[in-house]
């Protein structure tokens, strides 16, 4: 057959080819149509299926939109693995991105901007020709030195999960006026590779970033590697570590925060190679190869590992008179594991950031009793991480006080507010002291901070009320935090109940300053919720037991937080406490009270600004005391030294609130409903005896 195929005639050649070019092009039309069809269709998916083909689709389809719109819409479908952050530039806006949604047989990704306005209690969603292709495990942060938001990352699969893609592109969001920008550094500089699963923060001119993992056809690899990202000189760079220092080990899902000298890292999940069968099953086999039985060698397999060990990254920039393309000295602290912490030690714990705080929501602790199968303990609970004291404290919701109760809050109110007259008048008359004291002719000063205050209350009393309830949403993993205002947002989260998982879809919101209820800004129930009333009854009683649980670890928390070891972190009782804190104490920090410092400090059931108008003119004396050592005293306005004086006294207020707190519910249970002191009472011209 051979030789009769040599032996065709040069026009039956041509005529062959010509089909065959023919064919080809019709295979070649279908399987473009195949692939447009993919991007719309995730039914149809291949396990074949040309990753980089569908996101070519995807981005042709996002030229289509000629310019940025934003329009009026619906709250987010259900999604995992999004983030969602406060916007820097409107404090009445949060941002949510990307994620994916898995129904047990496909996966869907997402590439839209949600904006959800607090004020308005509206959703709005934005379109643009330049945004990042549909992702989730990214990770993005908002920017120290301007207020814009970088992206970078994430990850994208076929819609059966058979193929995955990791990103390494670098994106800037303007959250004005809501324009994409794809970053390129200025010189071909070593950029991140490809990851998702990693972290990002900001510090001064620079974003850090840190771990996450990268899917190959064979295993998962889990990353330490850090990254630093100039936003002056638009480059990254890898900088350079001691060699004799430990680093933290490779991970994702962990916690990256904020810190005047660098950032902290709280935990995170990753997998560790380890023999199969248990210790049990170790140790038999070690006996049995003892005893000469000649056993086989243990079988190595990855098993989950949850981190609890947390680190501090010291960032020192440049002197100030070296070129500003120098580059920042960069090094690891390991410091000890905070007090208090979560027990047991749970992944997709995730955290958000809060005036000097951590605020830790859900969680998952595996068990695992074979290899077939793993029994999994889900959370709920709300912790607070002081940075700073590296303690963890438990927060707990308040119920609505009784009728009784309530008029004697009422009553207290109005004894408050007189007092708060007698303050005022006090403030003015130590004022014109100040003045005296300061050197300088003082203008009154006005309350700009109190205003803000009383504005933001009367706009919460305007606005329609929102179902309420006293118990923290269902127990997840994965959950977006985020907060704005001192509210704290929770979006999402994935729950799993045997081979099923579930994604919710709800937005709900927790005051952290009163903790009056957790407010559901929306919530849908699932479609595809499928379990029994028996398991709905089981999950109930499972809930009772883990708040009784909570409500002991309160208690016992309660207990310890007055008798908390007397540990001050300055030793002169003029000058606040710096948040510099030297090398040892930053790796080995025992556990501080906020309460012990020769600072003032709040008094149960004092709000904010009834602690600065007691303390006002302490605040301001320190402040001048500091200025006057660094000879800046006269340089400062009247108005800016109370700008000042005002925000040290906020801190004060933030990093003592747990303590604070717990001292209102022991005094609440023993009847207490305010406390006053001898010396106020005087103060104020000898008010009558109280209860």
């Amino acid at each position: 057959m051979a030789k009769d195929k040599k032996k065709a005639t040069a026009g039956n050649k041509a005529a062959v080819k010509a089909a065959k070019a023919a064919k080809q092009e019709k295979k070649a039309g279908k399987k473009d149509k195949k692939v447009a069809t993919k991007t719309q269709e995730v039914d149809s998916d291949a396990e074949d299926v040309d990753l980089d083909a569908v996101l070519a689709q995807y981005a042709k389809e996002q030229e289509q939109y000629h310019a940025i719109t934003e329009v009026a819409s619906e709250p987010p479908s259900a999604r995992t693995s999004g983030t969602l952050i406060a916007s820097p530039a409107n404090e009445n806006e949060i941002f949510l991105f990307g994620g994916e949604y898995f129904n047990g047989a496909t996966a869907k990704f997402f590439n839209d901007l949600l904006i959800y306005n607090v004020k308005q209690d509206s959703w709005k969603k934005v379109t643009s020709p330049n945004s990042p292709l549909p992702r989730s495990g990214h990770a993005w942060c908002r920017a120290a030195n301007t207020k814009d938001i970088y992206l970078f990352g994430g990850e994208f699969s076929s819609p059966k999960q058979g193929t995955f893609y990791h990103y390494n592109d670098f994106w800037k969001l303007d959250p004005t006026n809501r324009e994409w920008t794809r970053v390129e550094g200025k010189s071909k500089t070593a950029a991140p590779p490809a990851r998702s699963g990693h972290r990002m923060v900001s510090f001064k001119q620079y974003i850090i970033l840190f771990g996450g993992f990268q899917d190959t056809s064979a295993t998962t690899k889990y990353l330490n590697d850090l990254w630093i990202y100039d936003c002056v000189n638009f480059a990254w760079h890898t900088p350079k570590l001691q060699a004799a220092r430990a680093v933290p080990d490779a991970r994702s899902s962990f916690t990256l925060l904020p810190h005047e000298q660098g950032a902290v890292i709280y935990g995170g999940y990753s997998r560790v190679k380890a023999a199969a069968g248990g210790k049990q099953q170790q140790q038999q086999q070690k006996g049995k190869k003892g005893g000469g039985g000649g056993g086989p060698a243990s079988r190595m397999v990855l098993k989950p590992k949850v981190h609890d060990d947390t680190w501090f990254l010291r960032i020192t920039p440049p002197p100030a008179d070296q070129p500003s393309t120098n580059l920042p000295t960069v090094s690891w602290e390991k410091r000890k594991k905070p007090a208090n912490a979560p027990n047991p030690p749970r992944a997709g714990a995730t955290m958000a950031y809060h005036k000097g705080r951590g605020v830790l929501f859900g969680g998952v602790h595996d068990v695992e009793e074979s290899e077939e199968g793993i029994d999994s303990e889900f959370f709920n609970q709300l912790f607070i991480w002081n940075i700073e004291r590296n303690r963890y404290m438990p927060l707990s919701l308040r119920r609505p006080k009784t009728n009784a109760n309530k008029k004697a809050a009422q009553q207290a109110n109005i004894n408050r507010r007189d007092r708060g007259k007698a303050a005022e008048e006090e403030l003015l008359a130590n004022l014109k002291a100040l003045e005296m004291k300061a050197g300088v002719a003082m203008a009154d000063i006005s309350d700009d901070e109190e205003e803000k205050a009383k504005e933001a209350e009367e706009e919460d009393e305007q606005r329609p009320e929102k179902p309420r309830i006293y118990e923290y949403p269902h127990p997840r993993f994965n959950a977006a935090l985020t907060v704005q205002a001192d509210t704290l947002y929770i979006y999402g989260g994935t729950f799993e109940k045997g081979d099923r998982e579930y994604t919710f879809d709800e937005l709900w919101s927790v005051n952290l300053n009163h903790l009056d209820g957790v407010t559901e800004i929306f919530k849908r129930e699932l479609e595809d919720w499928q379990g029994s009333d028996d398991e709905a009854d089981s999950d109930e009683e499972e809930e009772d037991e883990d708040s009784d649980e909570e409500d002991e670890e309160d208690e016992n928390e309660k207990s310890t937080a007055a008798s908390t070891a007397p540990t001050s972190v300055t030793d002169s009782p003029l000058v606040a406490p710096s948040k510099a804190v030297p090398d040892e104490d930053l790796g080995n920090q025992e556990e501080i009270s906020a309460l012990t410092d020769t600072l003032p400090n709040p008094r149960p059931f004092e709000s904010l600004r009834e602690f600065y108008a007691r303390t006002s003119e302490q605040w301001q004396n320190l402040i001048l005391d500091e200025l006057t050592q660094r000879s800046k005293a006269i340089e400062k306005s009247p108005k800016e030294i109370k700008k000042m004086a005002f925000e040290r006294a906020e801190e004060k207020w933030w990093d003592c609130r747990e303590e604070i707190r717990a001292l209102e519910d022991e005094q609440e249970a023993a009847g207490i409903g305010e406390v006053v002191s001898l010396a106020d009472k005087e103060g104020a011209g000898g008010v009558g005896r109280r209860r």
